[in-house]
């Protein structure tokens, strides 16, 4: 069973930064893509960022010009950029891969990032 685990959430002042990490139980090499998703309280999933393995990024409006997705292969190991956060980017972040082998997708169980007024 593939483990995804996240890290680097925690509570932070609007305005502040934070990087989340996710590390993969197997090698990224076997990932067709990766990202985060984000599930603030009461409200539905949402998707925040996607990487392909070509680097191909697409982002969430809503965070465009405030995060940076990217995936160090070497360290097997993808991360999410925050800035000039806002109190609306408070949310569990869950980190996913795309199986380019199986087709499975694999989640991790969420950190949680807190952003105060």
């Amino acid at each position: 069973q593939v483990q995804m685990v996240e890290s680097g959430g925690g509570l932070v002042q609007t305005g502040g930064s934070l990087r989340l990490s996710c590390v993969p139980s197997v090698s990224m090499s076997g990932f067709s893509a990766m990202g985060w998703y984000r599930q603030a309280p009461g409200k539905e999933r949402e998707m925040v960022a996607h990487i392909t393995s070509g680097s191909n990024t697409v982002y969430a409006d809503s965070v465009k010009g405030r995060f940076t997705i990217s995936r160090d292969n070497a360290k097997n190991t993808m991360a999410l950029q925050m800035i000039s956060l806002k109190p609306e980017d408070t949310a569990v972040y869950y980190c996913y891969a795309d199986s380019r082998w199986s087709g499975s997708t694999f989640w991790g169980k969420g950190t949680l990032v807190t952003v105060s007024p």
